[in-house]
């Protein structure tokens, strides 16, 4: 089967699309032909090297979350069925997601709802439960509550800022490197779109909030951004830092601390969140919120930004769009577009 695969850290050049050997599904594992298969910011990251958040042996196949059809059961699987068109999370095995063919175990794998395509469905999990773990449970958005969101245009932005509007939040402000992805922020539901490349950012959201800032601000930049995304907190405001997709180190002075905690007034705090934690600490609550995820999906009440496919063979092409800040929303592969 075709597949692309890292045999060493670097540059979107390392993805290499070549043959690799088939798969069998193993006791309690599935095959899947793979139709759809998102790509994520946390692909980038392992292909760079990084711990995200643990090393990655090499060589190996990016990619955790796809949708098709279900091909064979492994010994002690009793469904769903061969043929059945599901969503899972790969990895299992030896290959994942940026193949023709993976292997997931049963319990990761979910029949798609009517009404939703392998597209929607590959690009659904990893970004919508992100958003949606960030914005209800680390955030705790209140009605009413304001929310500052940077990389608005992105694929767990665009999510974001639906969640938000769900929630009840009182005002939305997107900011992003492009006027199209201010434009797909506004078309989200964000009330106001703020460019953060541009100097006095920071303070153009404090006056569109009366001065007071915003109440949750989530923060995938890094670098200076994050300074400035600190500045915009309201009182009790609480930032979450869910990315880095500058791959700039976070940069936080001293003096902006000491303000703050020489201030009765702030009370701010600052969350780190990782998505896959949620499952290994948390699988409960983390169960949940992907069933209601997929609940306001299959409804229509959120809408899943799928930006754009491309062949299984350009995925190096789909790398640079994301790290280029080129990408509006999410991008999946086609491991049969080639053909």
């Amino acid at each position: 089967m075709k597949a692309v695969r890292i045999h060493q850290f670097g540059t979107p050049d390392v993805l290499i699309y070549e043959d690799v050997a088939d798969l069998t599904p193993g006791p309690g594992q599935i095959l899947i032909k793979v139709e759809s298969a998102s790509v994520n910011f946390a692909d980038i990251m392992r292909r760079s090297g990084a711990p995200y958040p643990f090393p990655t042996p090499l060589p190996f196949i990016p990619g955790a979350e796809i949708g098709g059809t279900v091909q064979a059961l492994g010994q002690e699987v009793d469904g769903p069925p061969v043929g059945t068109q599901v969503f899972a999370l790969s990895g299992e095995g030896g290959s994942t997601g940026y193949a023709q063919y993976a292997l997931a175990y049963a319990s990761q794998v979910i029949p798609l709802p009517p009404g939703m395509d392998t597209d929607q469905a590959a690009a659904l999990i990893v970004a919508g439960l992100a958003a949606l773990l960030i914005v209800r449970e680390v955030a705790a958005l209140q009605p009413g509550e304001s929310i500052l969101i940077p990389g608005a245009g992105g694929g767990v932005g665009s999510y974001a800022i639906q969640m938000a509007r769900l929630f009840g939040a009182g005002m939305i402000i997107g900011a992003a490197s492009s006027p199209e992805k201010r434009q797909a922020a506004l078309d989200c539901g964000a009330d106001h779109a703020v460019d953060y490349t541009q100097a006095g950012w920071a303070e153009q959201v404090r006056e569109m909030t009366g001065g007071r800032g915003a109440d949750v601000v989530l923060e995938t930049i890094g670098g200076h951004i994050f300074q400035d995304s600190v500045s915009c907190l309201a009182p009790f405001g609480r930032l979450v830092v869910y990315g880095m997709a500058s791959l700039e180190p976070l940069a936080l002075d001293q003096d902006t601390i000491l303000r703050t905690f020489y201030n009765p007034s702030p009370n701010q705090s600052i969350h780190v969140f990782n998505l896959g934690l949620w499952f290994g600490m948390k699988p409960d609550r983390a169960g949940q919120a992907l069933g209601d995820l997929i609940g306001l999906a299959a409804s229509g009440r959120i809408t899943i930004p799928v930006h754009r496919t491309l062949p299984l063979s350009q995925a190096a092409e789909a790398h640079r769009l994301i790290e280029q800040r080129r990408a509006v929303g999410k991008i999946v592969l086609k491991p049969w577009g080639d053909l």
